[in-house]
């Protein structure tokens, strides 16, 4: 009863932090379930389902404060929709899911660490091509791991200076929303159930989102949770890699 009361206080937390910077949390939860030992074929289909309902609830906030901008978020979309259903259809060796996990998870990691963007300066034009591109290559990433992709899209705009801060949050909220629910249709070609514990953890999660990204759609800062978070992400980054 008290591991599962700590694992609902860290799901919430998870959810909290990562909804408010427009993130869905998938690779949080994947971190989570990792440290109690989740199996991992559950734990992509959970990560995609509390993905939905965090990322969209983190979309309507930032939409409402009005960031979003369309004319970012469609490239990246067409590409990565259908590439995040061919990535559920794959079955990953259990092995090399790890891997490949342990290696995502060091981009939250990076960016809840401190990493500091400059990103309200020089702006540029966004590239189609290059956006369509980038869009499938997470998309198909997306659909294998069980994350949304808004770990590796957000720094990757950013870094490309395509949109500042905020606006990079709302995209991302719905560019993990509309992947995890390829990546689940995928999964659900496979006869995938919802169990009922997963509930409980929709739950939790959605109310974590909820209160997280309306802070954060208002400006809210809680950088010192946000480098404790990249502390735990990193060791379950370090335990999937070496273990």
């Amino acid at each position: 009863m008290q591991t599962e009361l700590i694992f609902f206080l860290l799901l919430f937390l998870v959810a909290f932090l990562y909804s408010s910077v427009g993130h869905g949390g998938a690779s949080g939860y994947l971190a989570l379930m990792a440290f109690f030992s989740f199996a991992p074929e559950t734990m992509r289909p959970t990560a995609l389902l509390l993905n939905i309902f965090v990322s969209l609830i983190a979309f309507i906030q930032y939409y409402r404060s009005g960031h979003f901008k369309w004319k970012i978020f469609w490239p990246f979309a067409i590409a990565s929709i259908p590439a995040a259903f061919i990535g559920g259809l794959i079955v990953v060796d259990a092995k090399l899911y790890k891997m490949i996990l342990g290696v995502l998870l060091l981009f939250p990691v990076v960016r809840l660490g401190g990493l500091q963007f400059n990103e309200d300066k020089n702006i540029k034009e966004q590239g189609l091509l290059p956006s369509l591109i980038i869009g499938g290559l997470i998309g198909l990433l997306s659909g294998m791991i069980g994350i949304g992709g808004g770990i590796i899209l957000s720094p990757v705009i950013l870094l490309l200076h395509w949109a500042n801060m905020k606006q990079t949050a709302a995209v991302s909220a719905l560019f993990i929303l509309v992947n995890s629910l390829a990546g689940l249709a995928g999964l659900f070609t496979k006869s995938f159930e919802i169990r009922p514990e997963m509930l409980w953890m929709i739950v939790v999660a959605f109310i974590g989102g909820l209160a997280g990204s309306y802070l954060g759609a208002k400006k809210f800062e809680g950088a010192f949770l946000k480098k404790v978070l990249a502390i735990v992400l990193l060791m379950a980054s370090v335990k999937l890699l070496f273990t």
